[in-house]
């Protein structure tokens, strides 16, 4: 006849239960199928948009990320949770008004995603989402002629982007944004490249230089300001400027910008702040989020005025 478990063992039962739980949440968190960066399509009521998620190990137990938008800058996720290949995590308000925390559900299958963002108004997203490429490149490029896309004459290489009224101009042989309006585009679009261009922002003064319009070199009058992320030569939320190199606003300052693959170098003004650095993933106010593709420059005018001159880009052949 078996006896009954005593209290003791009961208890011992339990602890253990107790020890291996963790272990085995442990186990399923460090394998998460979901680790990885994520390029997302979101369905708006009005448009398509692009979105960027990252999912990273923290410690044993504990997955982390970060998040972009269709605009504004990326944003850390203090905690995801995965079970049965459903992905979850919330994120607190960004802007004033926003009145709950952004949900985010996806479910994960087939190496895809797809699932809602709950805005903090209430508004539900539907995405999908695909594993961002990794844009490694195995040779050094090799460099094509170089474009002049603009050189003081007229803006036959550029458009306007849908989004506002295009208030760009030549103006005394200036590319002039003059008042927030519409964002400026190549009509050609480029993969590898070095580019080279002047720009001149009024105090207080806020643009951006998009490569392959989806990764924001800022633009903008910071004063004196310690570099962040978000500031005047950095990859806007992910990159930050190792000095402030900044002559400030009125005064032309110059870019020369390199980027191969995912790796970026950023001059500034003839000072390296940003050298051979990883860019993560697309930025606030990407045209799309297909990384893997050639893109255009794209100049940010919903801001403020700003002046742009002397735009040169050196392509390199297809890797």
């Amino acid at each position: 006849m078996m006896r009954p478990p005593s209290t003791r063992h009961v208890r011992l039962l339990a602890v253990a239960a107790a020890l291996v739980a963790p272990l085995a949440d442990t186990q399923a968190q460090a394998g998460a199928p979901v680790i990885g960066r994520w390029d997302l399509t979101v369905q708006t009521p009005e448009r398509v948009v692009p979105s960027w998620v990252e999912v990273t190990q923290s410690g044993h137990r504990t997955l982390v990320g970060r998040f972009v938008g269709d605009n504004g800058s990326a944003r850390p996720i203090a905690k995801v949770t995965v079970e049965n290949n459903v992905m979850r995590f919330a994120i607190p308000p960004q802007w004033q008004l926003e009145p709950n925390d952004m949900q985010f559900e996806a479910t994960f299958a087939n190496d895809r995603l797809a699932g809602t963002i709950t805005m903090p108004n209430g508004e539900k997203r539907q995405f999908t989402g695909v594993r961002a490429p990794l844009l490694r490149r195995t040779a050094p490029p090799v460099w094509e002629k170089e474009i002049v896309l603009f050189s003081g004459g007229d803006m036959n290489a550029w458009e306007a982007l849908p989004g506002g009224e295009n208030q760009w101009k030549v103006i005394n042989g200036i590319l002039t944004n003059t008042k927030s309006g519409a964002n400026l585009a190549t009509k050609q679009k480029f993969t590898d490249f070095t580019l080279h261009l002047e720009f001149r922002y009024p105090k207080g003064g806020n643009s951006g230089v998009y490569l392959r319009g989806r990764h924001e070199v800022q633009v903008e009058d910071n004063g004196n300001l310690e570099p962040t992320p978000v500031h005047l030569g950095g990859v806007y939320g992910f990159l930050v400027a190792n000095e402030n190199a900044s002559k400030g606003p009125g005064v032309w300052q110059t870019y020369d910008i390199t980027l191969i693959g995912r790796r970026v170098t950023v001059v500034l003004n003839g000072k390296t702040v940003i050298a051979d650095q990883t860019i993560p993933g697309i930025t606030g106010g990407a045209l799309d989020a297909n990384e893997g593709e050639p893109g255009p420059i794209y100049l940010q005018g919903d801001h403020t005025a700003v002046e742009y001159r002397n735009i040169r880009i050196t392509p390199a052949k297809a890797p």
